[in-house]
Formats: structure tokens, sequence, C-alpha cells
């Protein structure tokens, strides 16, 4: 071992501030001097050993001192993050609390829209129940009114052979079922159509306008001059006798042949006895002829809505014949007459129209199903 190291101490001064102060400045150099001088000389007397546990030792405690100010650091530290994590757990009762208090008032509103939920349900249901009863009530209603259209079509065809209008009331229904808007319903609207298509191919025949044409006749018949009557009106007018001039120079014989001949004229008429001349009439006779015009017109028009083309010319044929015997043909009236009667005549109404009870028929077989899937 060596010498134990001499360690020269100076004296010092202490200063107000606790740390001690060299008296001067040269004491205190040489204070240093005389310091570093003992730290060799206290080096050169320590053996290897020495110096190795020496350092050792310094090692030992400064890492010693350093975990110390770690540990003291990492307290530090940790008593930080306590007090944060405290400041945190208690803003995270606070946000527990309100998160509860949130959670429940969130349970009283979902109970309550659950409520509402089940509520809602219920109506949707019975909102249901009523429509598919109003559905099935407007559907019982359209397809009788589909019904009620065709029956008329039918009628129309069958009474007064109109194929516009039968067409017009089977357009309204093929219309009301293409609202109701249901796939079972395609055949019946395909049935129907095929009736109406049927219905186009039909030649036209004017019913209507030759249904006006006789009533215009019946009227007619009122103010169509009878023959007799213009025959009354002709005689009716004086006859205006030219008179014969009596020569200057004729004497009494030639004069008295003369008048024995002017008598004798007008003792004499000849006439045309090939000419029948229509006897009078009395007002009643009168009436009922034109009745019986009227009659013969009035069966012309059945005959023509019966579509029996035989009888409807027969009839027009009866009635221009009446007209030409028994009134005045060459007055206006009596003219038209004839005319309008001689077209009627040649129009073709003899027309096998379709029937279209079928799709009547159809009508009625999906009624009475839908009625049965109901109950």
């Amino acid at each position: 071992m060596g010498k134990p190291a001499k360690i020269i101490m100076s004296e010092t001064t202490p200063t107000p501030n606790g740390h001690p102060e060299p008296h001067s400045s040269p004491d205190a150099a040489a204070l240093r001097i005389a310091r570093t001088r003992s730290v060799f000389d206290f080096l050169s007397n320590l053996s290897i050993g020495q110096m190795t546990l020496t350092l050792v030792l310094a090692i030992f405690v400064w890492q010693w001192f350093d975990a110390h100010h770690q540990l003291n650091t990492l307290q530090q530290e940790l008593a930080k993050r306590l007090t944060e994590m405290d400041g945190n757990n208690k803003a995270n009762q606070v946000l527990v609390k309100q998160s509860q208090e949130s959670l429940s008032a969130l349970t009283n509103k979902v109970t309550a829209l659950e409520s509402a939920n089940a509520e809602a349900q219920s109506e949707r249901a019975a909102l249901e129940t009523l429509y598919q009863e109003m559905s099935s009530n407007r559907d019982e209603t359209a397809l009788a009114e589909v019904e009620q259209m065709l029956m008329i079509a039918s009628q129309q065809l069958q009474l007064s052979a109109n194929v516009k209008a039968a067409l017009i009331a089977m357009q309204q229904a093929d219309g009301r079922l293409q609202r109701m808007d249901r796939p079972a319903l395609n055949n019946l609207r395909k049935s129907i159509n095929g009736d109406m298509d049927r219905l186009r191919t039909l030649p036209a025949v004017d019913t209507a306008g030759i249904t006006l044409r006789l009533d215009n006749l019946i009227v007619a018949a009122e103010i169509i001059p009878l023959n007799h009557e213009v025959s009354q009106t002709t005689s009716a007018k004086p006859t205006m006798l030219t008179p014969i001039t009596t020569p200057t120079n004729e004497n009494s014989w030639q004069h008295l042949w003369r008048e024995i001949w002017q008598e004798a004229r007008n003792m004499v008429r000849i006439e045309d006895m090939r000419k029948r001349e229509m006897p009078l009439l009395s007002p009643t006779e009168s009436f009922f002829l034109r009745e019986n015009l009227k009659l013969r017109l009035l069966s012309a028009r059945l005959a023509l809505l019966s579509r029996d083309e035989t009888s409807f010319r027969n009839d027009l044929k009866a009635a221009a014949d009446w007209v030409k015997r028994y009134f005045d043909a060459n007055s206006t009236d009596g003219k038209q007459a004839l005319t309008a009667l001689q077209k009627m005549s040649t129009a073709n109404i003899n027309i096998e129209l379709p029937d279209i009870n079928g799709s009547i028929e159809a009508v009625r077989a999906y009624r009475m199903a839908h009625e049965k899937a109901k109950q």
C-alpha cells in the first residue's frame, strides 16, 4: 500500500451565501496549485487495485446517483401521471354519470318509440285491412261498371245495330279495366279487345242517318199536299173563254150560224178518260191516309233496327207508291220525299253483327270468383 496522501487545506473565509471564498487572488491560485499537487500525489501513491476499486466505486456512486435521479424523476412523473389520472378519473366519472343519464334517457325514448312503433304497427295492420276491404269493394264496383258498359254495348248492337255506340261503351269498359292494373284482368281485356276488333271490321252502316231521314219523312207526311187538294185548287180557278169577234160585214144568217156553233161548243166537252181522277177525300180520310203513311215509315224504321232488309225495302216501296198515288209528287215536299225514299231503299242494312255475350259472361265469372275468394 502507498503512503497516505497529504491533503493540504487552505483556510477560506465563508461568503455571505455560504460558499467559501479565498482571501485573495494569489492565495487562491496557490491553493489550487496545492490542491492539484495533492491530488496527483494522492493518485501517485495509489496502487492499481486501489485505483480500480476507486474507479469502480466512483462508477457505482455515479450509477447510484444516476439511478436515484432517475427514480426521483420517475416518481415525479408518476406522481404527475397519478394526478392527471386522478383528474381524468374524476372527469371519467362525470362522463360515466352523464353517459348513464343519457343511456337512461335513451332507454326511455327507446321504450316510448317501441310503444309508438307497436301502436303504428297496429294502426298499419288496421289500415291494411281497411285498404284491402276498400280495394275489394272498389274492384267489385269497377267490375260492376264494366259489366254494365258491356251490357249497354250489347243493347246498342241488338236493338239499334249502332256499332259506333257499342265500340264507345266497350272502349270505356277496357279503359276501366286498364286503370285497375290487375294482371288477372288481362284475359278479360283480351276478350273485350277481340270483340272490338270484330266490330271494327264490319262495313259501315249509317243507321243513325237513315233513322234521322225516316223521322224527317214522318214529319213531312203532315205537309205533303194531296192530289185531290191540288185538283180542287186548279178547278176552282175560273176558265176564261176567248171572246169571238164579230165581223162587221157578216149578214144575219152568218150571225145566226155563229151563235148556234158557239152554243154547241159550250154544250159538248171532250175529256181523256184514261187519266183516273182521285175521289175526293173527307178530312177524316185525309187524316188516316197521312197516319197510314207514317205507320209505313215507322215499320221501315223497326225493320232497320232489326236488320230486316226485306221488310225495310218493302215498307219504303209501299210508302213511295202511296206518295206517288195519293200525294202531289210534283210539289217540292213530294219530290224531296221520293228522293229520300229512293236513296234509303238502296242501303245495305243486312249485316251480321258479332255477339259480345262471351265478354259479359267472362266478367260475371271473374266477379263470382272474386266474391268467393273474399269470403
